[in-house]
């Protein structure tokens, strides 16, 4: 008897926790974010999430 292959589905965008969406960035903050990915050996994706969660968990409204 042949095992069947099961094919989970896949989730939809959006289904994962994460939104896409574009931001304009100044260049000179372009070329720190990739030295800072080639230092730490993580993507731009990575750190922006990491770099953005910081800033909104350590700022304050006046």
């Amino acid at each position: 008897m042949k095992e069947k292959l099961i094919i989970n589905k896949k989730n939809l965008k959006g289904e994962d926790g994460y939104k896409v969406f574009s931001v304009r960035i100044k260049e000179d903050t372009v070329i720190k974010l990739n030295n800072l990915s080639k230092e730490t050996n993580r993507s731009r994706n990575e750190l922006i999430n990491l770099l953005l969660d910081y800033a909104i968990d350590h700022s304050q409204v006046e």
